[in-house]
């Protein structure tokens, strides 16, 4: 996949995402969040209103840091694919 189809399959997988209304399971929202915020570099700190949800916001992010953006991309896709095809 080239760069352009890796960011279109990115936007796609993010729509995807964000078009579901039934909740993630708390593992894979993390996941996400970590490939996203990668994916877009974005570096913003967690903002919820509880320590322990940053504090898991910030273990993710440091699990993803020594990928590059277009990895991140193709995790996220990978896992959002994955996701759907396989929930109940």
């Amino acid at each position: 996949m080239n760069k352009k189809e890796l960011d279109i399959a990115f936007k796609e997988a993010v729509k995807r995402v964000n078009a579901h209304t039934e909740p993630f399971p708390a593992d894979t929202l993390l996941k996400l969040y970590a490939y996203y915020k990668k994916a877009t570099n974005d570096y913003s700190r967690p903002k919820s209103k509880k320590a322990i949800i940053n504090a898991f916001k910030t273990n993710a992010l440091f699990q993803v840091k020594n990928i590059t953006q277009d990895k991140a991309k193709q995790i996220y896709i990978d896992l959002v694919n994955n996701y759907f095809l396989y929930r109940k």
